[in-house]
């Protein structure tokens, strides 16, 4: 990974995200969002059905023989994708795949080359999309995220989905169509990377924009997990851990979740994590629920500290802009 990851980093294009240094998930969102602002707000919403498990064999290596001539690194890299896994099942029975060998595509799980292939096996459909004049014929631009696509048209959109599984059937990766569609902002929304894209409304200033904000799935998820950690079987342990494990997460939620109007997501994820702590104290100082007198609203952050998402609000950068 030392080795290749600088020499095939020079040929990555612009338009891939993931797993590169000074690249990040943010960043793609923000791309997607400069550009359904500048009137590319006809969408393709791609999703490809088990792409790392998809990646050709044979494929990958002639794009890794393109710039790597040595046989011996060659030979390291085919084992590498040919590697075995194993995994041990729940009565602690070994079991030991081979389908990536027998197969001859897949790039292994927890590899440290995998994310580099994934990203370079990409790159062909890339740079294919340009070569064959998609994206000057429709003003079509390309954002990816590992096996995240979309692809944000002024024109054309459905020529464009039709073209691009085209090309995904030639790279042998094959598309969702359950989950592949059109949509036409600001009349539709789509999601990418957690975010929800379309109109928003802001109440501070009065007027509609396009923009994004925490997806519905991505907020009832950090809310399931809020439920997971505060538990009745999770009465035994102390406040102090149970409060610790909740700021952790839900800072790294909001730190994550800091772009475009955040407030209503905050808000939802805020209330949620104060009912199910104070539930939490109830079952373990056998207190009848809802226990506000014992527990006030006020005591959840002044005496236990949990960290309080709508005040966060303040210090973004859009707060301030």
């Amino acid at each position: 990974m030392l080795v290749l990851e600088p020499i095939f980093e020079a040929d990555l294009p612009t338009e891939q995200y993931a797993y590169r240094a000074n690249r990040s998930a943010l960043d793609a969102v923000q791309h997607v969002h400069k550009l359904i602002n500048t009137g590319h707000g006809q969408i393709v919403d791609a999703d490809l059905s088990s792409y790392f498990d998809s990646v050709p064999h044979a494929e990958l290596m002639r794009s890794v023989a393109r710039r790597v001539v040595d046989g011996a690194m060659l030979h390291l890299i085919k084992m590498w994708l040919e590697a075995a896994v194993e995994e041990t099942d729940e009565g602690g029975n070994k079991r030991r795949s081979t389908r990536n060998r027998d197969e001859g595509r897949g790039t292994p799980q927890g590899s440290p080359i995998s994310p580099l292939f994934s990203n370079l096996y990409m790159r062909r459909f890339v740079l294919g999309w340009k070569k064959l004049g998609h994206e000057k014929r429709w003003q079509a631009y390309i954002v990816n995220y590992a096996d995240d696509l979309v692809i944000c048209c002024r024109v054309g959109e459905e020529h464009a989905l039709t073209e691009m599984r085209a090309m995904m059937s030639k790279l042998k990766l094959t598309v969702n169509e359950s989950k592949t569609r059109v949509c036409s902002l600001p009349e539709e929304k789509f999601d990418f990377l957690g975010y929800t894209f379309g109109r928003c409304y802001s109440m501070r200033r009065g007027r509609v924009f396009l923009g994004t904000v925490p997806s519905k799935k991505r907020v009832q998820r950090v809310c399931r997990a809020i439920s997971d950690e505060t538990g009745h079987d999770k009465v035994w342990q102390d406040s102090k851990t149970i409060v610790e494990r909740l700021n952790r997460m839900m800072i790294g939620w909001a730190n994550y979740f800091c772009l475009g109007p955040v407030s209503k997501a905050y808000s939802a994820v805020d209330m949620h994590a104060h009912r199910r702590l104070r539930r939490w104290l109830c079952n373990k100082h056998k207190e009848p629920f809802p226990g506000y007198k014992r527990f006030p609203e006020e005591a959840l952050n002044s005496v236990y500290g949990l960290v309080q998402l709508p005040h966060r609000t303040a210090n973004l950068p859009w707060a301030t802009a």
